[in-house]
């Protein structure tokens, strides 16, 4: 909770405002005052999320803007890659905090509660991972990759016995110590099961306008760099792999230069710390923290 309020000094606060237009509900409320159990739910926290993220973005480029600093690519974790394409000028925010809303509640139906689950593989090769959810998985009960976090830190994804399969075949076959987190998630993201998401999702786009991109961005699905002017159809089709495909994010990350300065849009501090353990030489400022815009002010100086 609480989210936004670092940005009530700025005229992007005003996107809370706007969201609440969009969505017929106030979403601002959720992001400022919770309850926490209602924003947990994922067709809020993907537009909340969305929301917050431009706002900062918003208030950054004003910086970047004064330091005559341009924008080189975009890049976002999983939602955040729908708020890297309103920073490219793919989207409106309009169109993309109702993409997200509809994506979130999509994907929430796609699969009945306990049919599917998510863990965080930690210390385990990402060939082994690999090679674990090929042996767990059988005719209707898949489990695969679904965040390449960072180089210790796999998510897979799936159908809950398949996942329980896959996590048994490595205390089996891995040497050395690892731990395997089931997550406290609502559904089995980026898993064949969002099936159903990806349909829906595909029929909601052609409500939306899309624009070829201002500058490059790199896409989830298969960790490549899209220039500007790339055509709208293989954005779509990115966005519409990325529902049940994996989030190739440490090869995203690994196409940056060493000498990128990252800008982390979003609540929390998780990108900085997952940038840290993918590339320790590039400079990440989390803008939602205290003090993140003086230190980007004086850093651009």
């Amino acid at each position: 909770m609480g989210m936004g309020k670092s940005v009530e000094d700025h005229s992007s606060f005003n996107l809370l405002s706007k969201a609440n237009e969009i969505l017929d509900y106030p979403i601002s409320k959720l992001m400022l005052e919770g309850p926490e159990d209602e924003l947990r739910l994922t067709q809020n926290t993907q537009p909340a999320i969305l929301t917050y993220s431009i706002a900062l973005f918003q208030k950054a480029k004003e910086i970047l803007d004064k330091k005559g600093v341009t924008v080189d690519r975009v890049l976002g974790h999983s939602v955040g890659e729908y708020a890297a394409l309103v920073a490219a000028g793919v989207l409106s925010f309009e169109d993309a905090v109702l993409a997200v809303h509809l994506r979130g509640k999509y994907m929430q139906e796609a699969t009945p509660s306990g049919v599917g689950t998510m863990y965080a593989i930690m210390k385990v090769p990402q060939e082994m991972v690999i090679k674990a959810c090929q042996e767990a998985s059988q005719e209707n009960s898949e489990v695969m990759p679904a965040n390449f976090n960072e180089p210790n830190q796999i998510v897979i994804s799936g159908e809950l016995q398949a996942c329980k399969r896959a996590v048994n075949w490595l205390e089996q076959n891995v040497e050395g110590r690892f731990r395997a987190i089931e997550l406290k998630v609502s559904a089995p993201f980026h898993s064949s099961l969002m099936k159903p998401a990806t349909d829906k999702l595909s029929q909601a786009f052609t409500r939306f306008t899309f624009s070829e991109p201002k500058v490059s961005y790199i896409a989830n699905i298969d960790a490549k760099e899209y220039g500007a002017g790339t055509p709208v159809e293989s954005i779509k089709e990115n966005l519409l792999k990325q529902v049940c495909g994996s989030v190739l994010w440490t090869q995203s990350i690994e196409k940056l230069p060493s000498s990128t300065l990252c800008l982390e849009v979003g609540p929390g501090k998780v990108q900085m710390g997952l940038v840290r353990k993918i590339n320790r030489d590039i400079k990440v400022i989390s803008l939602d923290g205290e003090g993140a815009f003086l230190e980007l002010e004086e850093l651009l100086s």
